[in-house]
């Protein structure tokens, strides 16, 4: 089944990183910090980490990086 894409709106309410967040991701470095920003807000949203990569909205994964 195909998944509708996420509007701005849902992007900065579910994906946006908020102050607390920021700084458990400050002290990460390369891939590694974009990765667990991805899986912390994943975590937030749905109370569990994804099965795989496929679960993660790739405009989800573009606007964390952003």
């Amino acid at each position: 089944m195909a998944r509708t894409p996420l509007d701005l709106d849902e992007l900065v309410e579910h994906w946006t990183l908020l102050k607390d967040e920021q700084a458990l991701v400050s002290g990460k470095r390369g891939a590694t910090r974009l990765g667990f920003a991805v899986l912390l807000k994943f975590y937030t949203q749905y109370g569990r980490f994804p099965r795989n990569r496929a679960e993660l909205p790739g405009e989800a994964v573009e606007f964390v990086a952003r």
